[in-house]
């Protein structure tokens, strides 16, 4: 593929490629220290948007690409084809067999697929029954079985677990014997052995075009650190000046020989566990374990909450309490409320609505509270985009967005799932270095979600670990105090 001269904008983004010659034995990974550009440049070498300028040749006739926003579609697709109530059971959409089979795999193909991206298992399992960490290793399998001449992927190592992750890399490696590579990624350690060149691009433009060693040791990485610290003082001063809330009870969770079970076998069993006040938390364990259902049963979004002796923020489950008393109190961040918040509400009012925890704003808030949201725009440097709808952002605008919704109530309990999902280099660096601030100052209680090593927070020493059982995962409590 070559680029030459080419201009793209789009409401107040902008991408130009003055010259970009992608040779089919090049395998590329692409890294931005910003992310405002990269979903154009994904829909552009995908061949979903047309350019404004210049001019793209030898372009491969089959292209494959595996993203985020791509996920969504798919997501909002199969809720659109819901028949949940045109039938006497819930419809959770198409299995993951039916989903790979219609991007094209064959029924020859569909074995070997399914054991390259460990599907097997989960071969008869609706879409939307899968974790972050499954479904991505879904639209990984039905881009490969399009048989394409170059592969764009976009993040892909997000939500996979550190198995899953050695797994990826080994078939990327398999896949480039066959198809040309295009990784778009904000880690500098996701970059498979097959992948020879980096471009780096900046907020605008592809400002650089590198060998793999010249990327590995280049300084803009210690830079960026810096910069991302620096920014990261301004959020946590936000949070720091915000009303005091009331007392929080303690302990703020208390789970009582807690057990999930579904028809076809046993997630979990005897969990007995506390979050005391004062205490930050990490739920650690592979791909479909069990770390979202656990988190379902404190914000009551899973159903066995209420057969189960769990008691939130001084609340016992099934006593009658509302569940928006209780989440009046914790601030989410997860793919689950990601993928939920579909409404196209301007960027001042996601973050508005995490005062009244609505998914959009339907409430009338104070100037006071509009003020606040505003600030908060600006420490994300989002404020010229405060009218912008939502649905317009690109996917790590939105998480940034939720990021702040979750914060902006000073809520008691901070729940992270995976939180850090489409962001790119540098707001990735700036969320991490602002939570683990916001921790250590304990201006409010962690619960974190992550699989990356390298996102741990020093302000985090209780650990929750999923382990792998004869029927389901034993879980694990291991308290520093």
């Amino acid at each position: 593929m070559k680029i030459k001269g080419l201009g793209y904008k789009k409401g107040d983004m902008s991408l130009t490629i003055e010259d970009w010659h992608l040779a089919p034995s090049e395998h590329w990974a692409v890294f931005s220290a910003h992310s405002h550009c990269i979903s154009a440049l994904v829909d552009i070498l995908s061949g979903q948007v047309l350019v404004d300028s210049g001019e793209m040749s030898d372009v491969p006739s089959r292209i494959g690409c595996v993203s985020l926003a791509l996920q969504q579609q798919l997501l909002e697709q199969e809720l659109a084809q819901e028949e949940t109530d045109f039938q006497d059971h819930i419809d959770y959409g198409s299995t993951v067999e039916e989903l790979i089979l219609a991007a094209g795999a064959t029924q020859e193909a569909l074995e070997p697929l399914l054991s390259q991206t460990d599907l097997q298992a989960l071969r008869t399992r609706p879409f939307r029954q899968l974790s972050t960490g499954e479904t991505r290793r879904v639209m990984l399998a039905r881009a490969v079985a399009q048989k394409p001449e170059m592969l764009i992927l976009d993040e892909p190592y997000s939500g996979l677990d550190i198995a899953h992750r050695k797994a990826l890399t080994e078939l990327l490696n398999q896949c480039a014997q066959t198809m040309q590579l295009v990784v778009i990624t904000s880690r500098e350690d996701e970059l498979p052995d097959c992948i020879t060149h980096v471009a780096l691009f900046g907020a605008t433009q592809l400002d650089q075009k590198l060998s793999k060693t010249q990327f590995v040791d280049h300084p803009l990485m210690q830079q960026l650190r810096a910069l991302s610290s620096s920014q990261s003082e301004a959020i946590v001063e936000l949070v720091a000046m915000q009303t005091e809330q009331a007392e929080v009870p303690d302990p703020l969770v208390a789970m009582n020989q807690v057990k999930v079970e579904y028809v076809d076998g046993l997630i979990f069993d005897n969990v007995n566990w506390q979050i005391r006040r004062g205490e930050h938390w990490q739920i650690r364990g592979p791909n479909g374990c069990g770390k979202s259902t656990l988190l379902g049963l404190i914000l009551g979004d899973h159903p066995q909450c209420y057969s189960n002796d769990i008691q939130v923020l001084g609340m016992q489950r099934g006593s009658g309490e509302s569940i928006w008393q209780v989440k009046k109190r914790i601030g989410v961040v997860s793919s689950s409320l990601h993928l939920q918040y579909r409404v196209n509400c301007s960027a001042l009012d996601v973050i508005l609505s995490g005062f009244f925890d609505s998914i959009g704003l339907y409430e009338k808030p104070s100037t006071k509270q509009v003020q606040l949201a505003r600030q908060w725009l600006q420490v994300l440097e989002m404020s010229h985009q405060e009218k912008t709808g939502f649905k317009s952002l690109d996917y790590g605008q939105q998480r940034l967005l939720l990021i702040g919704r979750a914060l902006i109530k000073q809520p008691a309990l901070l729940i992270l799932d995976e939180p850090y999902q489409g962001l790119d280099y540098l707001n990735r660096k700036l969320v991490l270095f602002a939570l683990n601030r916001i921790a250590s100052a304990n201006l409010t209680q962690l619960l974190y979600v992550t699989h990356h090593q390298e996102d741990a927070l020093d302000a985090i020493d209780n650990f929750i670990d999923f382990e792998q059982a004869d029927q389901g995962h034993r879980v694990v409590i291991r308290r520093t105090q």
